[in-house]
């Protein structure tokens, strides 16, 4: 070993400081999980157990569990059982905790309990962001993923999963029967006699499974779904943007700010997709901040004219991309975006520069839509070009204007989806890669959203470390 450097021999008698406090640096992250939590009010934020019980054990403290709850996810240590671990051998938790060690059934009981508390805990530290001056640009790119539930894939069923597995085990069924028939025409009885047992056996198996997702038939019916998850009740199966492909999970939104990536915001829900989201995360947003007016920026994937409109109702300016719903531009046709509309005269103009004037008005998916057209199509050399009916109609919802709005603010700041790519999407990348592959690691929906509101707060506080510091955070925690 001569020429490299060496260690101490493990028999060798060492001196260790006296203080743990001589182990944490000035500016270790685990002083401002320290102070952080010590600043909370817990029991306004709705923590159980904050004042101790006059018989019985004593307990933990809540602020102790949630302080090494809060580090355990800075450092990507979600489990509670290599919580537990930790806590008996990592000096940063020793000094944390006090030398405390409570076990892993406390620490989950205490995630599951207080689900609501941890949530409040989150937006806590939002707030304290903006009161130190770093939030308030009054912009938010908002955006959705897809985390994965501990709910495998084959244990969710919808009616047409069901129809195709009990198809595929028909299948086996029958071959099984064709099998047993062959055997017992041609082979030897000492050996005829043991393959029909095992494929007796096979088919029992078949036709339990067979009554069994027959059973889970009946149970869909009563589902306003459509969907049943046997693990993860609240888990539900969703498509993403891979061809046939999809995980049984959850869709997190969140609402970043544009100039710090701090998540503002963020909703843990069960529906698939985002047409529904833009408002409710824009307008949490909105009361994060608390401003008058916000600016929110979304992909085509939010694009909805009731949900543009909410916004806009409430001062929210959202820029969403209309998506491209119409298949004539791939077949060399006309599309909406070629005809003009003149505000004054409230007609479109085509691109034989005919008029199409206004017909009438009628209520489409809850949104009011003006029809219009005219009638000399049928002797138009574009026709062919236009379309393949007698006349092209043209629908123009009665708040257009915001959509149009948004592709003009669009067009004078070309780079305005790019800043929403960069802004929302890094953070939805590195909190998957600090979670892993399996993502969440509770069940149900309450306890999730405290899962995710941990990997929320501990992006935050490690994101605001990185900006200002750790001793200017502190100082704006007891500030």
């Amino acid at each position: 070993m001569s020429g490299f450097i060496e260690g101490s021999g493990r028999s060798q008698a060492s001196l260790f400081p006296a203080r743990l406090e001589d182990w944490i640096c000035e500016d270790n992250p685990v002083r401002v999980v320290d102070v952080f939590v010590d600043a909370l009010d817990l029991s306004d934020l709705g923590f159980g157990r904050v004042a101790p019980a006059n018989t019985g054990r004593p307990g933990y403290h809540p602020s102790v569990l949630l302080k090494l709850f809060i580090y355990g996810y800075l450092n990507r240590v979600p489990s509670s059982r290599r919580l537990e671990r930790e806590a008996n051998r990592n000096v940063e938790v020793m000094w944390l905790m006090g030398r405390l060690a409570p076990d892993h059934k406390t620490l989950a009981d205490f995630r599951r309990y207080n689900a609501t508390a941890i949530k409040k805990t989150c937006a806590q530290f939002v707030e304290l962001c903006r009161r130190v001056g770093v939030l308030g640009g009054g912009c938010v790119a908002i955006d959705g993923s897809k985390f994965k539930a501990v709910n495998n894939r084959d244990r969710n069923f919808t009616p047409r999963k069901i129809a195709l597995r009990i198809g595929h085990l028909e299948q086996s069924a029958a071959r099984y029967l064709e099998e047993m028939t062959r055997v017992d025409r041609q082979e030897a009885r000492e050996i005829r006699v043991d393959k029909v047992r095992h494929l007796e056996t096979k088919l029992k198996r078949v036709q339990a499974e067979v009554h069994r997702l027959n059973s889970i038939v009946e149970q869909l019916k009563d589902t306003p779904d459509g969907q049943i998850s046997l693990t993860d009740p609240d888990a539900r199966s969703m498509a993403t943007r891979g061809k046939g492909t999809g995980l049984v999970g959850y869709n997190v939104q969140t609402a970043v700010d544009t100039q710090t990536h701090l998540i503002v915001a963020h909703e843990v829900t069960t529906v698939g997709n985002d047409r529904t989201q833009l408002a409710p995360m824009a307008k949490a947003a909105k009361a994060v901040l608390k401003l008058d007016k916000l600016e929110a920026i979304a992909d085509r994937s939010y694009f909805n004219g009731s949900q543009i409109l909410t916004c806009d109702q409430v001062k929210i300016t959202a820029t969403v991309p209309r998506p491209e719903t119409s298949g004539n531009r791939k077949k060399g046709m006309f599309v909406k975006a070629d005809f003009a509309y003149n505000a004054e005269t409230d007609v479109y103009i085509c691109p034989a520069g005919k008029h199409l004037t206004y017909r009438y008005t009628r209520e489409e998916g809850g949104l009011m839509q003006r029809r219009y057209w005219q009638n000399e199509c049928q002797r138009c050399p574009l026709q062919p070009q236009c379309t393949t009916g007698k006349e092209r109609r043209i629908t123009r919802w009665e708040h257009e204007h915001l959509i149009n709005e948004a592709a003009a603010r669009m067009e004078r700041d070309p780079d305005l989806m790019r800043t929403r790519r960069c802004t929302v999407e890094h953070p939805f990348g590195t909190l998957k890669s600090w979670m892993g592959t399996t993502h969440f690691l509770t069940r149900r929906l309450t306890n999730v959203g405290a899962e995710m509101a941990l990997n929320v707060l501990a992006y935050n506080i490690k994101r605001m470390i990185n900006m200002i510091g750790v001793g200017t955070l502190m100082k704006a925690i007891t500030a």
